[in-house]
């Protein structure tokens, strides 16, 4: 309950609160709901804003992009200074339209954070703030969980996240801040069999798991015998290639693999060698289709990722039908990688 509501009628407050009603043409209730709900977000820098709005008409089925950004707010900006005091959702649907803003349907909303905190995390329907729990001091550096937290305690909160949508959802939008291997494990948590469309903000693009392609694009494959046991390591090199790190930490750590398959895009790994949407679409089941024929022989995936994170997000949502996977994450330090996830597939 806002302050303005406390002490009685007679008091200072009280005949303060009757002024300030009067003043805006309201009855002193209606004051009251207004302030339960007004809040000045005077500490928020336009980024954080910028980040946020762009997140709220992701999920609202909106375009994002700057365009869209700067059309909205320049209609907003034109019905204040033409004097309009109210909007009705009639109006708002009507600008939407005019400004042919509408791209697509609503979503439900899932924050992950673990390198900086997420504007969208009070809006979400579901929210998992680990960045106080990952090491480091800045989002560059954080990669792993800082003890006592752990892989499994992140990995339990991703994988509640569909219980905690709303009844009937169909649509979920991921926001936050997180690397490939929580990337992975919310596609997962979300896999395409149980009927949920997926998708992230990647850039200025929206990547769905329901988007069109014309067929699945199997990756390259370079293969590199270690005979250290009878599982697959797979390497996903489409930002950049990881194979001599990868190899180096298999033969230091002794991974029981028996080869690795590093798996890249038809013309090689660069960062922009996943252009769009039904690009990153197509080759995740390109990826998959091609690991379910390869892993057969095998008990065990071992997995390692560089690449966009949308495309760990696909790719997580489209593993099934494989074998269990080991999911490590990159450290950036003289270990190179740490295990982190396993996933049941």
């Amino acid at each position: 309950m806002p302050k303005a509501a406390q002490q009685g009628p007679r008091s200072k407050k009280g005949q303060a609160r009757t002024r300030w009603a009067e003043g805006a043409g309201l009855s002193e209730e209606r004051l009251l709901d207004l302030l339960k709900v007004l809040r000045f977000d005077l500490a928020r820098d336009v980024m954080h804003l910028h980040e946020h709005l762009r997140m709220l008409m992701v999920a609202t089925g909106l375009r994002f992009d700057e365009e869209a950004m700067h059309a909205g707010a320049d209609w907003v900006a034109r019905q204040v200074a033409d004097g309009q005091r109210r909007l009705s959702l009639a109006d708002i649907r009507e600008a939407i339209r005019s400004l042919r803003l509408e791209v697509g349907s609503s979503r439900a909303v899932v924050s992950i954070a673990t390198l900086k905190p997420d504007p969208m995390a009070e809006d979400a329907d579901y929210a998992v703030d680990w960045v106080e729990r990952f090491e480091g001091g800045s989002p560059y550096v954080k990669r792993r969980p800082q003890a006592p937290a752990t892989w499994a305690q992140l990995q339990a909160d991703i994988e509640a996240a569909p219980y905690r949508m709303p009844p009937g959802t169909s649509a979920v939008a991921v926001s936050g801040s997180l690397r490939l291997a929580p990337a992975f494990a919310v596609g997962a948590a979300f896999r395409m069999v149980t009927g949920v469309d997926l998708a992230v903000a990647q850039r200025d693009q929206l990547w769905s798991s329901d988007e069109a392609y014309a067929a699945p694009l199997e990756p390259a494959v370079d293969e590199h015998a270690l005979d250290l046991g009878s599982d697959l390591a797979v390497a996903i090199a489409v930002a950049t290639d990881p194979t001599q790190d990868v190899l180096d930490f298999l033969r230091e750590q002794q991974i029981p693999v028996s080869r690795l398959l590093v798996l890249r895009p038809p013309g090689g790994p660069k960062d922009n060698s996943v252009p769009d949407a039904a690009t990153a679409s197509a080759l995740a089941v390109g990826i998959r289709d091609l690991l379910r024929r390869t892993c057969r022989a095998h008990p065990a995936i071992h997995l390692f990722q560089a690449g966009p994170m949308g495309l760990a997000l696909l790719l997580g949502n489209r593993w099934n039908r494989l074998r269990p996977t080991t999911v490590y994450e990159d450290l950036n330090t003289q270990q190179l990688y740490e295990k982190a996830f396993v996933i049941d597939a």
